[in-house]
C-alpha cells in the first residue's frame, strides 16, 4: 500500500524558516516524482516544487524559486521542503504527492498530468 506522509508543520513567526518532510513508501517503482503543493484558505492548490527520482532533477514555478528549496534523501525516499523568510501569506496546508513515470516538469502540472497519490497535508501557520 502506497503511503505519503507529510510532517513538520506548525505555528511559526514571520521571517523564520521551516523544513517540511515527506515520506513516500509502499512502492518499488524507480521513476517517480515527489511534488510539494500548498492550499491556502479560499485559494486553489498550487505547486511549489517537485523532484524526480532517481536522477534528482528539481523543478520550481518561477514564483517559488526564491524562498523555497526542495531536497531529497534518495535512499530513504524522503523529500524535504525548506521555506525561508516565512510570511503570513504562506499560511496553508502543505501537501506531498507522488507521480509515477514523470516527464520533464510534469510533476508541477497537477491539472494536466494528475498525481497518483496524495498525503493528507501538514498545516503551516505563519504569525505576523
Amino acid at each position: 500500500e502506497v503511503q505519503v506522509v507529510e510532517s513538520g508543520g506548525g505555528l511559526v513567526q514571520a521571517g523564520g524558516s521551516l523544513v517540511l518532510s515527506c515520506n513516500a513508501s509502499g512502492f518499488t517503482r524507480s521513476e517517480y516524482a515527489i511534488t510539494w503543493s500548498r492550499q491556502a484558505p479560499g485559494k486553489e492548490r498550487e505547486a511549489i516544487s517537485c523532484i524526480r527520482f532517481p536522477r534528482g532533477y528539481a523543478y520550481y514555478p518561477d514564483a517559488m524559486r526564491r524562498r523555497f528549496r526542495i531536497s531529497a534523501n534518495f535512499v530513504q525516499k524522503m523529500v524535504y521542503l525548506q521555506i525561508d523568510d516565512l510570511r503570513p501569506e504562506d499560511t496553508a496546508v502543505y501537501y506531498c504527492s507522488v507521480q509515477f513515470n514523470p516527464y520533464d516538469n510534469s510533476c508541477l502540472e497537477e491539472k494536466v498530468y494528475g498525481m497518483d497519490y496524495w498525503g493528507k497535508g501538514t498545516l503551516v501557520t505563519v504569525s505576523s
